[in-house]
Order: C-alpha cells, then sequence, then structure tokens
C-alpha cells in the first residue's frame, strides 16, 4: 500500500502538470483606447470566463507597436493587440514564420489634424509644412506618407518639400501647441485632443480615404507556435473577445469608465471625458478584419520602402470558430 506521502507526491505531480508554463497565455496590448476590447475583456473577467480553467492569463503593458512585436518574436508573450502595420511587418521579414492575425478589435480613429493658422486648406497647401506622425514606419506614418504621395508631395528625406518628424504622440500635442510643427496624423484619442486641447482643425478623416469608410486600427495576432499547440485556447479566447465587444457596445458608458480606470493605472493619467467621448465615438469595436485592407496597406508600406515585398498570403487564420472571420467584404 502507497504511503500518503507517495500519494501526495502523486498527486502533486498532476496538479504541477495542470499549471505547468504552456496553460499560461501572455498577452501583450496598450493602455490606449484602440485596444478597449483588451481592458474591457481583462478587467470585465470575459477571457477568463471563456477560457475557464484551462489556461491562467498574463497581462503584459506595451507603450509602442516594435516593442509588442519584438516581445512575440523573443517568445515573450502569445497573443497581442496591435496595429495592421506592425503586424504586416513582423509577418513579412520573419517570412511568414513568426505569427497570425486572428481577429480585428478597432476600425477607424485616425486623422491628419493642422494647425488652424498655419494656412493648410487642402492637400497641396502642405508643401513646406513640418507634420509628424507617432513613429516612422507604423500604421499612422504609412498613411500619411502614401496621402502625401497621392497628392503630389514628397517627404524632405527624399528631395520633397514636406518633412515627417518622427514623435511620440504626447510630445505631438506639445509641438503643435507651440506652433513648432504645422500638423500630425495621429489615431485616437490624441487626434481628438489636438482638436480639443490644442484648437487643431482635422484637414482628412482617414474614414474618408477607404470605399467603405472602414479600416483595420486594431487586430490581434497570434505567434505561430502557440496557435499551433494551442488552437483551443485561442479560440476561447476569441469567444471571450466577442462577448466583450458585446458587453463593450451595449454598455458604452460602463465601458468608457472602465477603460479610463485601465489607463489611468498604468499611466497615472486619465482621458478627460470630453475628449474619451469624442475619440470614442470615431471609432467601431468589431472582431471582424478586412483582408483586402491589409492588401492594400502592404502594397502602400512597399512602395515607400518599408517592406520588401507586398505578399501577405497565409497571414490570416480564420478556421477558429469564432464567429468573425477575417473577410474581403465590408463587415
Amino acid at each position: 500500500m502507497r504511503s500518503p506521502w507517495k500519494l501526495l507526491g502523486v498527486a502533486w505531480f498532476f496538479l504541477a502538470g495542470a499549471c505547468r508554463a504552456e496553460d499560461v497565455i501572455r498577452v501583450g496590448y496598450f493602455p490606449n483606447l484602440t485596444h478597449a476590447v483588451a481592458m474591457i475583456g481583462l478587467e470585465r473577467g470575459f477571457f477568463a470566463n471563456a477560457l475557464g480553467p484551462q489556461a491562467a492569463i498574463e497581462p503584459k503593458a506595451f507603450n509602442a507597436g516594435p516593442a509588442e512585436m519584438e516581445a512575440l518574436f523573443a517568445g515573450a508573450i502569445d497573443l497581442g493587440y496591435i496595429g495592421p502595420g506592425p503586424a504586416i511587418t513582423g509577418f513579412v521579414r520573419s517570412k511568414g514564420k513568426a505569427l497570425r492575425v486572428v481577429s480585428g478589435a478597432a476600425t477607424g480613429g485616425a486623422s491628419l489634424i493642422v494647425r488652424p493658422d498655419a494656412g493648410i486648406e487642402r492637400a497641396a497647401d502642405l508643401s513646406g509644412k513640418r507634420l509628424a506622425s507617432p513613429q516612422i514606419g507604423n500604421t499612422q506614418d504609412v498613411a500619411l506618407r502614401t496621402y502625401l504621395r497621392e497628392a503630389g508631395l514628397g517627404t524632405s528625406d527624399r528631395g520633397g518639400t514636406v518633412t515627417v518628424l518622427p514623435v511620440a504622440n504626447p510630445d505631438i500635442l506639445t509641438l503643435l501647441a507651440s506652433k513648432q510643427i504645422d500638423g500630425a496624423w495621429v489615431p485616437e484619442p490624441w487626434a481628438s485632443v489636438l482638436r480639443l486641447q490644442a484648437g487643431g482643425r482635422e484637414l482628412v478623416d482617414e474614414r474618408t480615404l477607404w470605399p467603405d469608410g472602414k479600416f483595420p486600427t486594431t487586430v490581434v495576432v497570434v505567434s505561430t507556435g502557440f496557435l499551433a499547440a494551442h488552437r483551443p485556447l485561442v479560440a476561447a479566447w476569441l469567444r471571450g473577445q466577442n462577448e466583450a465587444i458585446a458587453w463593450l457596445n451595449e454598455n458604452p458608458t460602463d465601458a468608457k469608465r472602465v477603460v479610463n480606470e485601465v489607463i489611468r493605472r498604468l499611466t497615472t493619467r486619465d482621458i478627460p471625458s470630453t475628449v474619451l467621448d469624442e475619440a470614442w465615438g470615431r471609432l467601431t469595436f468589431s472582431s471582424a478584419v478586412r483582408v483586402d485592407a491589409f492588401d492594400k496597406m502592404a502594397k502602400d508600406a512597399e512602395t515607400l520602402g518599408y517592406l520588401p515585398t507586398t505578399q501577405v498570403g497565409g497571414l490570416f487564420e480564420s478556421d477558429l470558430e469564432k464567429g468573425s472571420p477575417p473577410s474581403r467584404s465590408s463587415p
């Protein structure tokens, strides 16, 4: 007959196996309004409820797409909420080996805001001006440079007449208010901050540049290794996300409060209510994601010299039974 200590040892062995590292899903996101779905899912327990006892969650907050993508490459996170630009770049530069896009999370919410006293009424007036984007090669930077190129304008780093500076979003506010830049292409809530707190004027709402007014802002990526080993966990996560989105859209007042509390906790500052209300109305939260939008974004990035190819075939994983698979038509 086995001793109680041996039986306890066997029980501990199986308990340790049930809690092994593979049963932890490490998730990256930004403390930003465009990642509201991630924050709602984590704070309200939608992800935890969907996963049940299958896995524990380790959330990790990041401040920029490249840092989150490096963490995914290094195996420090398994799943991440991120902009389409870094997702495309990560996929192409890893030759399709590093990640898959498994869902959308947010669309819309990006604008070109200009100083009202800068003499800018149309695209041609941007010649000779100093503009900013959050980071070279990020989603808004590609959008800005593509807009300039299609308007027949070049950037100063390539012999053109428009200066584009990479500036962190909080610093863009300071530079616009002090007239050191003439405008910026930024995501929400910063576009609303520039309008409401710095007196900026919207020259371009990016929604007007897309056929149906929808363009991806935040998507969900998963490392290929984690996806191969844990498809049921990823599917469960996405079911939880759909529940989080449904609650968020049905309870916008409570959702804004929860998101602002998380942002305050992680950044020590919250979003003023007027800015929050304005920015929230410019975003759409949905798990749907359009494949054709990624085709265009990849083409724009390649044209600008940011990517060696436009080939993004295989980027999307759409058979996880999440209810809103990637589509080539409007969601």
